[in-house]
């Protein structure tokens, strides 16, 4: 194993989400009394690349937790075409590290004036995000110097658990929260699944999962995009077979994130559906079935972090400047 600053961060997450659930428990309390007090109908989720990923995990966590639709902002909306939504008696989570980007602010504003109840989910909370909304529930992932986010992203997932289980007063998922450190400590542990060996000489992947499952597909592919200069494409498994999967026959490399929640059974067909058409596959799972489903994704996308870093060395690159590239983006 390498030591590049990306897995060095990475693997900081089990102490970092310790340190951020103690800290914010009160916080998280008093945010989810609140919740059922307004009782919103819809919940709108603010973000940009990984942050707009960690709104799908988002998304299917509370459509299936709360019951609440859920659906991601077109930050464009407001900071580009300059329009209102009307957005009375819902919720918005606005996730962002820096908290500074002006589309993510514009968006921000624009929700509040709709009559939205915002949660702001950052890292920086010195951010000019904390003037916007009504409620900040910080990150506490501390600085994080490689471009790309792991620490960060696995916090933010972490804290959208913590909210979405003090809301919905369950306390079976609040004990599982207890849990993760460990669980992600576990599966740093682990013995690699994602090796340069597996994948030599791939350009072009496809990344497959179900439910939560797929929500963490779309950081696995941005980031083997990013660090491993690889195409990667995040499919659900059930909708790859809506067409996408003809593109096996050519020869498909596909990872496989494995999630052992309610979607594992008809997940694992599909994956047998695209192993049997010829696919060339390679799986990342958990190394303990008996994890809390709703934290399982989280010590999934552990080890695939440290793994497509090694990956990024192995193929010459620099996984903690990738090219073109900044920690910051900013856009409009």
């Amino acid at each position: 194993m390498t030591q590049t600053i990306m897995e060095q961060e990475a693997k900081q997450a089990p102490s970092v989400i310790e340190g951020q659930l103690a800290a914010n428990k009160e916080l998280a309390q008093a945010i989810g009394a609140k919740l059922r007090e307004i009782s919103p109908k819809m919940v709108m989720i603010i973000g940009r690349g990984s942050s707009d990923h960690a709104g799908v995990f988002g998304k299917y966590l509370i459509e299936i937790e709360a019951g609440v639709p859920t659906f991601a902002a077109a930050p464009s909306v407001s900071s580009v075409y300059g329009k209102q939504l009307k957005l009375d008696g819902a919720l918005a989570i606005v996730i962002s590290q820096s908290g500074r980007s002006p589309d993510i602010l514009a968006q921000a504003e624009m929700a509040k004036k709709g009559g939205a109840f915002v949660v702001a989910l950052v890292n920086d909370e010195t951010s000019p995000l904390k003037d916007i909304v009504d409620e900040v529930l910080p990150l506490k992932a501390g600085a994080e110097i490689s471009v790309a986010a792991t620490k960060s992203y696995l916090a933010t997932l972490s804290a959208l658990l913590q909210l979405t289980a003090y809301w919905t007063q369950n306390q079976e998922l609040v004990e599982a929260l207890d849990t993760l450190p460990a669980a992600l400590q576990a599966m740093i542990d682990s013995e690699p699944q994602l090796t340069s060996q597996s994948i030599e000489g791939v350009k072009n992947m496809v990344v497959l999962g179900r439910g939560l499952g797929y929500a963490i597909t779309k950081e696995m592919a941005l980031k083997l995009k990013e660090v491993s200069s690889i195409h990667a494409e995040a499919f659900s498994s059930a909708e790859f077979l809506h067409g996408p999967v003809t593109l096996v026959e050519q020869g498909l490399a596909i990872l496989n994130a494995a999630v052992n929640d309610e979607s594992a059974n008809s997940h694992e067909e599909q994956i047998t559906e695209v192993t049997q058409r010829g696919a060339d596959l390679v799986h990342i799972r958990q190394i303990d079935n008996s994890v809390h489903p709703r934290i399982a994704p989280l010590v999934v996308l552990q080890r695939f972090y440290l793994d497509v870093a090694e990956v990024a060395v192995s193929r010459g690159f620099n996984p903690d400047e990738p090219k073109g590239l900044k920690k910051v983006t900013r856009t409009l």
